[in-house]
């Protein structure tokens, strides 16, 4: 189940041309599960119909601070203490500004200003505003209050046709965000590395060798473990992902060789290693120092193999490796949970999750999985089918405990 589900949030929507991605934003939160109300500035309905987001959201929109809502209530004092989560998106530096200085003069700032609850602040403006130093010190001095979350805008074309910072983050990482400060922070300073996506093994300066890995799950893992409070570093072969938000540091590798360094430089200092990469378990043993060409055959080509290094049977084998906890992947494509088994105790793993990637509609490119978790005492849990962002933030809340225990005993 989402994090969203059966959750309350209110959008917030100020009078920045990215308001109207507000119906599709409202849409993208109901289908987490959220239940969305929305308020909008006065600006705002200038860039987005209050009618569009009534009849996307099902609720009233909030808009004017002296417009009654039928009740006999306050209703700015209410707004904010009957939701979970407050989204401003987009937040201009109009009213990023107002809120850093304590001003209220609308229905939307004196419905933050009138409660606690949690505040994701989605920052949308031109670029040079957003470097204005004065706006820079009242985005800073959001973030350096615990209530304030900051999602940092996106690089692209405005709408100003200045490309730079600035622009609204798509839903998925507004909802990823979202998901992330309502999540228990059960894992606040535990040292997490993620390994994801394929390796790529040279045959020649064109051409290699991989699979078909496209990194979801393992994104999906690290923004579930960022959102649990984990401090954590995402090993990333080579796909097309953005960094999950929360991620604190990425290391991008392209080949198995690569992905085995960066896991010896970060060993010591991580307490958690989750191997969801897909490493190569070959590489040419000469990679050709130039193009292969077909007319330089005789109509086939041999290539020598050799193994790639275990990076999981190496980390079991590695000093300190007892106060750790290695968590491996078993993507298979036929009897899933005896391999799953075998691999656990051959590599000497404290979890595997294993998945059968052969089956339609799960696994290597689909947006879903359905995986098996399984442990060293030989308990195995299922999860059904369900989206990879589902699997995973399920999969860490499974773990949380085991993992918060062995790290903070050691």
């Amino acid at each position: 189940m989402s994090i969203l589900a059966n959750k309350r949030l209110l959008l917030g929507v100020s009078g920045g041309i990215a308001a109207y991605k507000a119906p599709e934003l409202v849409r993208r939160l109901q289908d987490a599960g959220a239940d969305v109300r929305v308020v909008l500035t006065a600006a705002a309905e200038r860039f987005v119909s209050p009618l569009a987001l009534e009849v996307v959201s099902q609720h009233a929109v909030g808009r004017a601070l002296w417009e009654p809502d039928g009740a006999s209530r306050i209703v700015h004092t209410d707004l904010g203490k009957e939701v979970d989560l407050i989204v401003l998106a987009p937040a201009t530096a109009d009213l990023v500004g107002k809120i850093a200085g304590g001003l209220a003069d609308d229905l939307l700032t004196t419905t933050v200003m009138a409660c606690s609850t949690p505040v994701l602040v989605c920052p949308s403006m031109n670029t040079e505003m957003l470097g204005n130093p004065f706006v820079r010190r009242n985005l800073d001095a959001l973030a350096a209050e615990a209530r304030y979350t900051l999602l940092e805008p996106g690089v692209g074309l405005l709408a100003c046709g200045v490309t730079g910072p600035g622009r609204l983050p798509d839903p998925p990482e507004i909802i990823g965000a979202a998901a992330a400060v309502l999540t228990p922070k059960t894992l606040a300073g535990v040292r997490v590395v993620v390994s994801a996506g394929p390796t790529r093994e040279a045959v020649d300066p064109v051409r290699y060798l991989t699979n078909h890995s496209t990194g979801t799950m393992g994104f999906a893992l690290a923004r579930a473990f960022a959102a649990s409070g984990a401090d954590v570093t995402l090993v990333a072969g080579p796909v097309g992902l953005p960094t999950p938000v929360g991620v604190a540091r990425r290391v991008d590798v392209a080949s198995a060789a690569d992905l085995a360094r960066a896991v010896a430089d970060a060993w010591d200092a991580l307490d958690v290693l989750v191997m969801t990469a897909a490493v190569a378990d070959f590489r040419p043993r000469v990679p050709a120092a130039q193009k292969i060409k077909k007319t330089d055959m005789a109509g086939e080509l041999a290539i020598a193999l050799e193994r790639t290094e275990d990076v999981l049977a190496t980390a079991s084998a590695r000093p300190g490796r007892a106060e750790k906890v290695l968590i491996g992947f078993a993507a298979e494509t036929r009897d899933v949970e005896r391999y799953a088994r075998e691999k656990l105790a051959r590599k000497g793993l404290d979890w595997i999750v294993a998945n059968d990637v052969g089956a339609p509609g799960v696994g290597f490119g689909a947006g879903d999985n359905e995986v098996q978790l399984i442990g060293r005492s030989g308990a195995a849990v299922r999860y059904d089918r369900a989206p990879k962002d589902v699997i995973a933030a399920s999969l860490v809340a499974a773990l949380a405990e085991s993992i918060a225990r062995k790290v903070r005993r050691g």
